[in-house]
């Protein structure tokens, strides 16, 4: 073999050899890279998730009390209204008319109507009897709707902290699936990347190949 054509072979030889040997280190260079960033996303991703989660947790518990009072008071409200049987209505009002409250008006009115009569001289009319007897009826239906409002108030506090965790339930969810989809997107991303850097790798060495061949068409070897 001439010396010029053994130079030019072993000159194409290194250039082939040269292409191949830088195109992988920076392909592994890139691939590395790549699954760097994308492992450092998909980790801040968790962490997100798991920040979120926690963050639903603490809602859930600061608000639970007061679901619970809500709940309460709607089976309060029930138990007056009879939707829970005659059995829960009956013992709900009897609550209500033993009351230590009950008594306390009671006996406060009775003793108004009272000395009211004394003082007119009709204690033993009809007419304070008549009263007598309807003052307690009107106590305990005027006692059993404000027990029925009292237990409104908590039914209204319990829907408001039921719809709050409702909320905030909706919103984790969808930060959470937010999170997976950059978490999905940079897999993707690393994946691509990766792709591309073999494809560079390849398209190196066909480029050096071409070359060679280009200057064995020109006669340099």
């Amino acid at each position: 073999m001439p010396i010029a054509a053994a130079i030019g072979t072993k000159l194409a030889v290194g250039v082939v050899g040269a292409s191949v040997v830088g195109g992988a280190l920076s392909s592994r260079a890139q691939r590395k890279a790549a699954n760097t960033a994308a492992n450092a996303q998909v980790a801040a991703s968790e962490m997100g998730v798991e920040e979120q989660r926690r963050q639903f947790d603490a809602v859930q518990k600061l608000l639970k009390p007061y679901a619970d009072a809500g709940l309460s008071g709607l089976t309060g409200q029930q138990d007056l209204l009879g939707i829970n049987g005659t059995a829960a209505q009956q013992a709900a009002i009897g609550n209500i008319n033993n009351s230590a409250e009950m008594q306390t008006y009671l006996q406060q009115g009775e003793n108004a109507i009272l000395q009211n009569a004394s003082a007119t001289g009709g204690l033993r009319g009809g007419n304070t009897q008549a009263a007598l007897a309807q003052f307690r009826p009107q106590l305990l239906n005027q006692l059993i709707n404000q027990r029925y409002q009292n237990y409104a108030g908590l039914t209204a506090l319990g829907q408001n902290a039921a719809a709050g965790t409702g909320n905030a339930g909706m919103q984790t969810a969808s930060n959470i699936s937010n999170l997976y989809q950059q978490s999905g997107a940079a897999q993707a991303g690393a994946a691509l990347a990766r792709g591309q850097a073999s494809a560079n790798m390849w398209n190196g060495v066909t480029g050096a190949i071409g070359q060679v061949a280009g200057m064995k068409m020109m006669g340099m070897f």
